[in-house]
């Protein structure tokens, strides 16, 4: 206490100085509008300042919430988008089984291969979220692979850059159908075989998927005709397709679930132990 009273005293003047000093400005300032405005302009822009900083911070600290937001409204939208086929009509709530035949897990790969012959993908959804082996996984530009095993909180995925991967796909304008597969050789690209000779095909053309399985609704989107290779043993056409997707780059996924599978499935299970 002494040393502030010591201080006071020595440094009496210029407090002083100090004291009337900001009194003139205040007064000034009271007095003159164009004073006062200038000063609140000036508060504003300093305050206005950090606010933004202070706004950038919480909105970066925020980005994760943001992006799983995002992704559960595109899983929503996505839902709805491959149950219509014909968006002008009225739309028929089944009070059984709910309006949306296919409905859409959001994921996040956690784990990303593509350097190999048979590369897997693992996300961090599984049983738990009632994802199974065999269900289709898209995101936001097209299709990524199937499921192949789960656990409670996970899943593996094999990768369309598999090559033991296999889907139908077609071209979009014509609908002629093939099969999806990878050679392994580049992971910007797939083929698609057995493409019978009628069909027309010009570099450029969109390739998306057959709809012929209960993995993948059809029309989603795989990529564009690069080349056009004729196979000479089989006489049918082999395109080389450039993916829509970056696979080399994944975050955000989805799992198609499809409330037909089961039922689908033990109906084409009960055909063939017929045929047997």
């Amino acid at each position: 206490m002494q040393q502030i009273f010591n201080f006071i005293f020595k440094n009496s003047y210029r407090l002083l100085f100090l004291l009337l000093l900001g009194t003139s400005l205040v007064l000034t300032i009271q007095a003159h509008s164009y004073h006062r405005s200038k000063v609140i302009s000036s508060a504003n822009f300093l305050t206005g300042g950090v606010y933004e900083q202070i706004n950038s911070i919480n909105e970066y600290f925020g980005l994760q919430k943001k992006n799983d937001e995002l992704a559960r409204e595109n899983a929503r939208l996505k839902s709805l988008l491959y149950n219509i086929k014909d968006s002008t009509a009225i739309q028929r709530i089944d009070s059984i089984k709910g309006i949306n035949k296919i409905n859409l897990i959001t994921s996040k790969v956690i784990h990303n291969s593509y350097n190999t012959h048979e590369n897997y993908l693992t996300i961090n959804s599984g049983s738990a979220m009632g994802v199974k082996p065999d269900m289709g996984v898209i995101n936001s530009a097209g299709i990524v692979g199937i499921v192949d095993k789960t656990s409670k909180n996970y899943a593996t995925v094999i990768s369309i850059l598999n090559v033991k991967s296999q889907i139908n796909a077609k071209i979009k304008k014509s609908n002629h159908f093939g099969s999806l597969i990878w050679n392994g050789k580049n992971a910007g690209f797939v083929q698609l075989i057995d493409v019978p000779r009628l069909a027309s095909v010009r570099k450029g053309d969109t390739i998306v998927t057959g709809g012929q399985s209960v993995i993948f609704p059809e029309n989603i989107g795989i990529g564009t005709i690069s080349k056009v290779y004729i196979d000479n043993e089989t006489n049918y056409y082999t395109l080389d397709i450039r993916l829509f997707n970056d696979m080399t780059n994944l975050g955000h996924v989805y799992i198609i679930k499809s409330k037909d599978r089961e039922e689908i499935i033990n109906l084409e299970k009960q055909s063939k132990a017929t045929d047997e």
